[in-house]
């Protein structure tokens, strides 16, 4: 387990810096609002080992929330849209477990489970991430049409995004 920490923190350093100075500043405008935002940041907690302890995923989840809220100006939505999609994890992947079940150093990747397995897995965490997400910078279903818009248009970008960082780097861990 241990040769899978650096590689991990590696993982988490590079997405918060391409998140912060790079994605941040891509917005997409209609109407003068914003319904584009690119939020790759999720794939640092679902990269990481599908047996880490949940304490950890959870700790992990919130240092990288509330460091990306600090940057967005943003008063705790990362951090707790990312917390909830940490718990969440474990569920999801307990719900689409391979016929084999997983081993002990398992990590959720193209390389490790295929493509299929990994659309499925990363589209499940990442409609919830981004509805929170959304929902939680509302704070109010008033805005509903906005949460959902925001809602399709960010995880089709994401995911692509996402898609395509997987495909062409292909990490091991």
């Amino acid at each position: 387990m241990n040769k899978y920490i650096v590689p991990n923190l590696l993982r988490i350093l590079i997405l918060f810096l391409v998140q912060i100075l790079v994605f941040k500043q891509i917005t997409f405008t209609l109407d003068n609002k914003i319904f584009v935002h690119f939020l790759i940041y999720p794939l640092a907690i679902l990269q990481l080992p599908i047996k880490t302890p949940r304490m950890v995923l959870l700790l992990v989840a919130f240092i990288l929330g509330i460091g990306l809220d600090v940057f967005y100006d943003s008063l705790g939505i990362h951090a707790a849209a990312l917390v909830l999609t940490a718990y969440i994890r474990g569920i999801i992947i307990a719900m689409i477990e391979p016929y084999e079940g997983y081993n002990v150093n398992d990590v959720p990747t193209i390389r490790n489970f295929g493509i299929g397995w990994f659309v499925y897995y990363l589209s499940l965490a990442l409609i919830i991430h981004i509805f929170v997400y959304f929902s939680i910078e509302a704070f109010s279903f008033v805005y509903f049409f906005e949460i959902m818009l925001n809602s399709i248009f960010s995880f089709i970008v994401s995911f692509i995004v996402i898609m395509l960082s997987q495909l062409i780097f292909r990490p091991k861990f």
